[in-house]
């Protein structure tokens, strides 16, 4: 059977097809997606809160927080490499486009803040070159704003698949950073933890320039 392109897997997901996660070890999980969509998630606040001035939402998902972003009066742009994860946004009112972080981005050096929300700091399985990337694309004085997995979670990085009803997706590149990671983790692409908030579901990092950036 030819595996599923992962935009193509990510895609069945998000119109709510049964998939899990599955890693290089057989260990799976499903993925969250009634999360990514749920609008009306008070732990949200933990990283809406942080969000100042014109917001770029990176891996936007379904859009739940960059259309509520721009309810409460910020320039936010989503931005996912996921058709259907797209078209949900705009669904939901919300500024996005399909791109790739990597690739140019609209306002590059200009955003205040980027919102790597649901643990997307794993997004290519370099969590050093992802936050060297959004230092290219914040402002001097921007910030990150970056979910990141409990301290009692060990980092892992490595290749990953979905595996759906229908079929299982191309091996693709992830990173999950442990909380008691990410301050090395930052400072290797120029950034310091500066405050750090959790609840009993989420753990969120801010991330500012350190003074040898």
């Amino acid at each position: 059977m030819t595996a599923l392109a992962v935009a193509e897997a990510f895609s069945h997901a998000l119109r709510g097809e049964q998939c899990l996660l599955t890693d290089a070890d057989g260990s799976s999980w499903a993925l969250p997606v009634m999360e990514w969509q749920d609008t009306d998630n008070p732990d949200d606040d933990l990283l809406l809160g942080l969000c100042v001035g014109m917001t770029l939402d990176v891996g936007c998902g379904p859009g739940r927080l960059t259309a509520e972003l721009g309810r409460r009066g910020h320039v936010a742009l989503g931005i996912d490499v996921v058709p259907e994860a797209v078209e949900q946004s705009r669904g939901r009112g919300a500024i996005a486009m399909l791109r790739d972080v990597f690739a140019p981005v609209p306002g590059e050096g200009r955003w205040h803040t980027v919102l790597l929300a649901d643990q997307n700091i794993g997004i290519g399985g370099d969590p050093v070159a992802l936050l060297i990337r959004m230092g290219q694309i914040l402002a001097y004085d921007g910030r990150v704003v970056v979910e990141v997995a409990a301290p009692s979670e060990p980092t892992r990085i490595g290749d990953v698949w979905l595996d759906c009803a229908c079929g299982r997706s191309e091996p693709f590149r992830w990173a999950t950073v442990s909380a008691v990671d990410l301050p090395a983790i930052a400072a290797e692409a120029g950034f310091d933890v500066t405050s750090r908030w959790n609840n009993d579901r989420k753990w969120v990092c801010m991330l500012e320039r350190n003074s040898s950036s």
